[in-house]
């Protein structure tokens, strides 16, 4: 993202009673110090749900970039400490750096758990928010996810990503599934069973994902919507790798054929399939949507190597816009529209990610001396990436999350295995 662009206006803490505004990015930003006290619980059904409740809470907070979280271990503050602004001692929260605080309250009723937050200017002593919920004891996670884009709206005011979700591939002892899941790779749900499944995709209802499939001999396209899985696509020798368009009546894809691949389009039920590139004997691939629905990146290797390239929807207009490596390909428009994530090989054959300006072609790295790091995708609003990386070490790939600039990069707290292959619904 552009400095221009990524630049807003930086309001003290002790003005955020008047208008919590945060910067995201750029020269001048800096994470607020946030403490985010334990919940306090008004029966035993809500201790059950507190642990859950929290650690989603806690990780939305400190995955989304805005925050520096303090650690519990410092804080001086009397665990019996209310949750309303005459029964807190500021004081203590300032001593321990904090500039923002969260404390929260959980109960139950029947199996519906209730959650109560707020949200307090620590050197003003005053409450900024108060936000109340209820979801069923088993939505226990997505109620905190509700409330982090809550408190994530309040600073940034703009929508966060924590309520949606992300399709993955996980390697199994029975091959390769695929899985969608929430934002953070939890409540994983498997949309296969078996065989190998790759290069998922969200569909537009977010009910479920397309993703290409050797069930059947050759590579095809399915979907899988409410356990139910159909085909999409079925034409020419190899079909992967597809990518609906933002109105969700479009999807693009690539068909290999022989010695060449080309960039397919049709509507969103597979009909009508129409080339939109036409290179024989070179590679073209990966296609991914302007957030507007009139481009479409993608890769080929008409130049000798694998770079990224735009084109109009129509397949004419076509631009390359990456110049520096020789390797560069899985490209992620952002759905701000003014950058594109993408994988490239360095001088050292390791696997990084880097951004490309659309505007400008001016390249950017995110990722670099951490393993291998690869297949980007953006979060909903832009601001975040899911990647997978071997920096946990064993050689697999785990999920991470980094704000878009390449800051504060962090794990999923996903379980154990090999992963690749992530696509952030939109």
């Amino acid at each position: 993202m552009s400095a221009r662009v990524a630049l807003f206006v930086l309001f003290p803490l002790a003005a955020l009673a008047q208008q919590p505004t945060i910067a995201i990015s750029g020269a001048n930003f800096r994470p607020t110090p946030l403490a985010i006290a334990p919940p306090t619980t008004q029966d035993d059904a809500a201790k059950k749900a507190a642990a859950e409740f929290d650690a989603a809470l806690s990780f939305d907070l400190q995955a989304c970039g805005l925050f520096q979280l303090l650690d519990r271990k410092s804080f001086l503050s009397d665990a019996k400490e209310g949750v309303t602004a005459v029964t807190i001692n500021f004081p203590n929260w300032v001593n321990v750096g904090a500039e923002a605080l969260v404390k929260t309250q959980l109960s139950t009723e029947g199996d519906q758990v209730h959650a109560d937050l707020r949200l307090f200017n620590v050197n003003a002593g005053r409450e900024l928010l108060k936000a109340s919920e209820s979801m069923p004891a088993k939505d226990v996670r997505r109620l905190a996810h509700k409330l982090a884009n809550i408190v994530y709206k309040e600073f940034s005011k703009e929508t966060g990503p924590f309520e949606t979700k992300i399709a993955f591939v996980r390697k199994t002892k029975e091959g390769k599934d695929v899985y969608l899941a929430d934002w953070d790779g939890r409540n994983a749900a498997a949309l296969t069973n078996g065989g190998v499944n790759v290069l998922p995709t969200v569909v537009p209802e977010r009910n479920g994902a397309a993703f290409t499939s050797y069930r059947r001999g050759k590579p095809e396209l399915f979907v899988s919507r409410g356990g139910e899985v159909s085909p999409l696509v079925s034409v020419g020798r190899m079909v992967s790798g597809a990518a609906y368009a933002p109105d969700g009546k479009r999807v693009a894809y690539s068909v290999s054929d022989g010695e060449h691949a080309e960039v397919f389009i049709s509507a969103a039920d597979g009909s009508n399939p129409k080339a939109l590139t036409e290179t024989k004997f070179f590679l073209n691939s990966s296609p991914s949507w302007s957030p507007d629905g009139k481009k479409i990146a993608f890769v080929s290797n008409r130049a000798g190597n694998p770079q990224i390239y735009v084109m109009n929807a129509d397949g004419t207009g076509v631009e390359r816009i990456t110049f520096q490596g020789n390797y560069n390909q899985t490209p992620a428009w952002s759905p701000r529209g003014d950058i594109i994530a993408f994988t490239a090989r360095d001088e050292r054959n390791a696997f990084d990610i880097f951004t490309v300006e659309v505007a400008t072609k001016k390249i950017k790295r995110l990722t670099q001396d951490a393993s291998n790091n690869e297949e980007p995708s953006f979060s909903p609003n832009g601001r975040l990436i899911v990647f997978t990386s071997t920096r946990g070490g064993g050689g697999s790939n785990q999920l991470y999350v980094m704000t878009f600039d390449g800051n504060n990069q962090i794990a999923l707290p996903t379980d154990k295995g090999e992963y690749s292959t992530p696509d952030w619904g939109s």
